[in-house]
């Protein structure tokens, strides 16, 4: 894409907002979503994501234009891990592959002496196979020495994921004391590899407002923000701060990972112009965090009320006919993001106690090694015909995908992070007017309890789960009746959200007009 491409502005824009996150975009509804509603509100929109390869990607999510950036990772490793460790593990190879290179080199080395000696024996030559005595001494000495070199590095390697020797932990706790709130640039520097495939892209866009979406993109977005500054371009930044993040459970498990975000997050928060965040809990606990003067908004990643005309013609996938199973069998869904602390599991431990109960999971990585290990555990349960393991449906399929379903299960562990907003499956099944089974987390738990619209166990207990999941399976119109409560669904729709946001880009870009501009989609019930 050329530089003339780049910076036009969309005729009768209301002005340019690049939005930034840290994904490949699909898959994360609410980006989506932001990306769609504010170019139907009139602005031109660029979201920029993280391209999957080396090459860039390049589509269309309604008005919005979506470009995936290559991010080369050479920062990705510390660096400490491109250097030999000469005193802690001497005999290690330098990082690298020259490990693997020599450990293969000295099979294939036997290997070949191997096939010599039989060809010497095949031709009864006694003088070949004298000749090949000392090679083949030589080969398993030298190869003893290889293999014991490469367990060292092997070894090295694992210490060095680990960093949990007191040495490792003496460095982690000088760079702070050194550096103090800079003290990341040591600990990740890979957070300046985004910095550096992202930010001159967004130079070049000359954005009006920039929404960067959670914390590892709040610190690319700042730097834009203050090079555009300090060329006389009055850029405004939107924080979008999806989580607590000293409240989550991290999925680097790289000890110095979470230090380095958190560290990253306090020192670029200042230059957020404004704050918006998934609850009214969250919103204060960031306000004392950071010491914000405005408490965040609130958009909730509520879904789409209506769906567009370009979209109403799809075909929605048939959620029991792609588990095989007819109208009349009970089936659980999960829907969502697939870790330990998401609680699955419970979902298959639970199957022996529920006889003829099917559970679906709909999730980004059916193959993970984690949906692996529910399958195969789901084996040796002897239920693996009752487990069902499935893909993400486009966003604005969601709804009606899940309501197939009898029971939206949300069995997620107590993390404070979890505890503290109602997450976007909760609002998916309620708009699929699902009964619900959710672990007793504070919020989800609390909102349950209140509206009726499911039942709240105690979370991990298998016993309790088994019995939430019967008493809805038992009496489902009696949950479901806490859907047909005026306004509760229309308060949880996108279409709410998106004015509240529109109002947030409207404040600090007040130039372009209210007005939103006529929609391009005509939408239908």
């Amino acid at each position: 894409m050329g530089p003339d491409n780049i910076t036009a502005l969309r005729s009768g824009s209301r002005g340019r907002i690049v939005m930034l996150v840290d994904n490949g975009v699909n898959g994360d509804s609410r980006v989506q979503k932001e990306a769609r509603s504010a170019a139907e509100a009139g602005w031109d929109v660029v979201l920029l994501g993280k391209s999957p390869n080396k090459r860039e990607q390049n589509w269309q999510i309604g008005g919005a234009e979506v470009r995936l950036l290559p991010v080369p990772q050479p920062m990705h490793r510390r660096r400490h891990e491109y250097r030999r460790a000469v005193l802690r593990s001497p005999l290690a190879y330098r990082p690298g592959p020259l490990a693997a290179y020599r450990r293969q080199k000295m099979k294939a080395w036997r290997a070949d002496l191997n096939i010599r000696l039989i060809e010497a024996t095949a031709t009864g030559s006694a003088t070949t196979k004298a000749k090949l005595v000392v090679p083949r001494l030589s080969a398993k000495v030298l190869s003893r020495w290889v293999e014991l070199r490469f367990r060292k590095t092997s070894a090295l390697e694992q210490r060095r994921r680990r960093m949990d020797s007191p040495l490792d932990r003496f460095t982690t706790a000088m760079w702070q004391r050194l550096m103090g709130g800079r003290a990341w640039r040591k600990l990740d520097p890979y957070l300046l590899d985004l910095e550096l495939a992202y930010g001159k892209v967004i130079d070049e866009l000359k954005p009006d407002l920039i929404h960067a979406n959670d914390f590892r993109m709040l610190g690319v977005g700042a730097r834009a923000t203050l090079r555009a500054r300090a060329g006389k371009r009055d850029v405004k930044l939107v924080w979008d701060a999806h989580e607590y993040l000293p409240g989550i459970k991290p999925w680097n498990s790289h000890p110095r990972w979470h230090v380095a975000q958190c560290l990253h997050e306090l020192e670029y928060s200042k230059y957020a112009d404004a704050v918006t965040t998934v609850s009214a809990t969250l919103a204060d606990m960031l306000v004392e965090r950071h010491g914000l003067k405005k408490t965040p908004d609130v958009i909730l990643n509520a879904p789409d009320g209506e769906v567009s005309r370009e979209h109403a013609d799809e075909p929605v996938p048939d959620l029991r006919e792609l588990c095989g199973i007819g109208a009349d069998v009970p089936l659980s869904v999960y829907s969502g993001a697939a870790a330990t602390q998401r609680g699955l599991d419970i979902m298959v431990e639970s199957l022996p106690r529920l006889p003829g109960v099917h559970v679906a999971f709909v999730v980004l990585r059916p193959t993970s090694a984690y949906m692996n290990g529910l399958a195969e555990r789901a084996e040796e349960l002897g239920v693996a015909d009752r487990v069902h393991i499935l893909p993400y449906v486009p966003h604005y399929q969601v709804v009606p995908f899940l309501a197939a379903a009898n029971v939206g299960v949300i069995p997620i562990h107590h993390w404070p992070n979890h505890e503290i907003a109602l997450i976007t499956k909760f609002f998916e099944y309620s708009h699929a007017r699902l009964p619900f089974v959710v672990s007793d987390v504070k919020t989800m738990g609390d909102m349950v309890a209140k509206t009726g619209q499911g039942e709240v166990f105690k979370a991990d207990d298998v016993e309790d789960y088994v019995r939430a999941v019967k008493a809805v399976l038992k009496e489902p119109k009696a949950y479901r009746a806490a859907y047909d409560v005026p306004g509760l669904l229309e308060q949880w729709t996108w279409k709410a959200q998106a004015e509240a946001l529109d109002r947030v880009y409207r404040a600090l870009v007040p130039g372009g007009t209210s007005e939103t501009v006529e929609d391009s989609a005509e939408v239908m019930a």
